[in-house]
């Protein structure tokens, strides 16, 4: 394991270990628990198109009564390698492995030791003959096998996966196998161009997808083991802001460092708009007709997937109106549901372990309940906590059908009212330099850290190019839940420009301390989004902005589920740089991805103040 996880624990790959609270005693009792109680088997499951795919099956010793399956397919390594080689642990969290299931882990197609080729978030094939292949394809062959060929199966199945076996569990969903009973995408990557990992709202994510990519989209002979898999990119600059600030623009800096070799990155600059070839890689459109039981389950503080899993939950209630469709959605990082305790995320406080609590009473239950008949498995169609009040909520729907839409309107002097304002001529005014970006987080950072979902603010509320209004103290709370949708009224002396909305709850002056740090004016972080102006009307067909003519900009962000407290104040950040988190807009209209480092020109930028952010309040 130590010669894989180097090259393995970018964004998504994580899924390599399921839980990072575990003591080490911890790891040692579970790893003694798989031997004594599972088998290994490892088999090449054949495929329609003749393609064998690597499948490593864990079924309990115990023979006396029948199991159902739990598949997990991954781009990320099945390891170890090896009938003798044996994980350390099963499933997403120890009472799941020893509750016993047959545990399936599959490299998918084109990764590690499964052949054929493999195509990052590979489209529905909607060719019509036999030998088509898709990864909606590949888990109903799997699913057929294992239901032929395996002893002791109740012949039923269930589908699980974190971030990019998320989306394989989605994509399970597509003309699923009749085995297959309950899935549960959980982080799923939905949409690389709109909301996931790799943009968000047409806006290239930088850090993360240069990162992820110089080791994962490395190409490989196949088959082979992770031992023998490229190395990561040595960083020459460790800072990053320094490293992807001084490299230039993405061009120069795949030029460097990628050159021709990292096919995604090909392809991102082969298709700079919503195209066809991002269209296809959207799963959402299919999942019609859907028959197991789905549970989708998401982080409010989810770094690199929190759009994927309420655009999964939506489309599949949107289209499949009867079917056994549940969100659940906490206040996590990637993965914190089953991979922390999660009664703290950063220097936010929780009062409970709310992954303890998801653990013990929704996913366990929830494939209890659909694979062996066991227990009397009935949420409500939401389960949501949230945070601030923190509180677990049910709802029956989502967003909840009792809301109130009100409306913050960003005035002068840094206020916010929700009043209607006059003051449409009225604006803000200040210049934005895209060689000196405002960073997306403070201090000096080696690697993105999760915790900046959710981190203090008061070190961008001082930049002169950071536009500030709040709330006056609120007298009662307000608890939002759902999309929060920004209305700004804008212009630039430029021809484009993005625009980054930042949601912010601002603590009481005499808030105690946490951890030694002055929590008194505390900004914590609660939800912020990018948007590329010449995207406001169409992410397919880009608009140039009109020098100073005031222009609409319209964008929603990801859902939030939070209470700003009595005492506390809401405040809302507008910038137009989020680096190196988002790459740099070069405040031209052009391609983005054909744009040099002599390209970037500063701007002078306007926030009107009938501009306003349209939020979900909750009766």
């Amino acid at each position: 394991m130590k010669k894989i996880t180097s090259n393995l624990i970018l964004l998504g790959a994580l899924m390599l270990t399921s839980n990072f609270s575990y003591a080490q005693d911890d790891v040692k009792a579970d790893s003694i628990y798989v031997r004594n109680n599972y088998e290994k088997i490892e088999q090449l499951i054949p495929m329609r198109d003749g393609k064998q795919l690597f499948t490593a099956i864990y079924i309990p010793k115990d023979k006396s009564k029948k199991y159902p399956v739990l598949l997990n397919r991954t781009p990320y390594t099945v390891a170890p390698y090896g009938a003798n080689e044996y994980k350390k642990y099963l499933g997403n969290f120890p009472a799941e492995m020893r509750e016993g299931f047959i545990f399936v882990y599959q490299d998918v197609r084109g990764k590690w030791m499964s052949e054929g080729d493999f195509d990052d978030v590979r489209p529905i094939n909607i060719i019509k003959n036999k030998k088509a292949i898709d990864e909606s394809t590949d888990t109903y062959d799997t699913l057929e096998w294992l239901a032929k060929n395996l002893k002791n199966y109740n012949q039923k199945a269930g589908i699980y996966g974190i971030s990019y076996p998320g989306f394989y569990s989605t994509m399970s969903l597509v003309n699923s196998h009749p085995t297959l009973k309950a899935v549960s995408p959980q982080a799923p990557v939905t949409n690389w161009f709109l909301g996931d990992d790799f943009h968000h709202n047409g806006v290239l994510f930088l850090a993360d997808s240069f990162k992820f990519m110089s080791s994962f989209g490395v190409k490989r002979p196949q088959p082979i083991t992770p031992d023998k898999g490229p190395k990561s990119l040595d960083f020459p600059i460790k800072d990053t802001y320094r490293f992807y600030l001084e490299g230039g623009s993405v061009k120069e800096l795949k030029a460097k460092y990628f050159q021709d070799n990292i096919k995604f990155y090909n392809d991102l600059f082969a298709h700079p708009d919503y195209d066809q070839f991002w269209k296809d890689r959207d799963p959402l459109p299919h999942l019609k007709n859907v028959k197991p039981a789905v549970m989708t389950v998401g982080g409010f503080f989810d770094a690199e997937d929190a759009y994927g899993a309420f655009a999964t939950y939506k489309a599949i209630e949107k289209q499949n109106p009867t079917a056994t469709n549940i969100l659940v959605a906490g206040p996590w990082f990637h993965g914190g549901w089953v991979r922390s305790k999660a009664d703290t995320f950063g220097d936010m406080q929780f009062g409970s372990e709310t992954g303890e609590y998801y653990k013990e009473n929704i996913e366990l239950p929830f494939f209890n309940y659909y694979l062996k008949d066991k227990g009397n498995f009935k949420p409500t169609e939401a389960h949501i906590f949230i945070t601030g009040s923190n509180q677990w909520k049910q709802f029956e729907a989502w967003p909840p059908k009792n809301v109130s839409t009100k409306k913050m309107y960003l005035q002068d002097n840094g206020k916010i009212t929700f009043d209607k304002s006059n003051n449409s001529t009225t604006f803000d005014e200040y210049v934005a330099d895209p060689n000196n970006p405002v960073p997306y987080q403070g201090g000096v950072l080696e690697n993105r850290t999760r915790e900046y979902m959710v981190d203090d603010q008061r070190f961008a509320s001082t930049r002169p190019d950071v536009m500030v209004y709040q709330t006056d103290i609120l007298t009662e709370d307000i608890t939002i839940t759902g999309p929060v949708i920004n209305h700004l009224f804008v212009s630039s002396t430029g021809t484009d420009a993005d625009y980054v909305v930042k949601l912010i709850d601002v603590y009481p002056e005499n808030t105690p301390k946490f951890n030694d740090k002055l929590m008194g004016g505390y900004q914590n972080l609660i939800r912020a989004e990018i948007m590329r102006g010449k995207y406001r009307n169409s992410f397919s067909t880009p608009e140039a902005l009109i020098p100073n003519k005031k222009t609409d900009v319209t964008y929603t962000m990801p859902d939030v589920g939070h209470t700003f407290k009595k005492g506390h104040r809401i405040m809302i950040q507008v910038q137009n740089s989020w680096f190196p988190l988002a790459d740099r807009n070069p405040q031209q209209f052009m391609n983005v991805y054909e744009a040099t480092a002599k390209d970037f020109i500063k701007q002078t930028q306007r926030i009107y103040h009938d501009s306003y952010i349209e939020i979900p309040v909750l009766k």
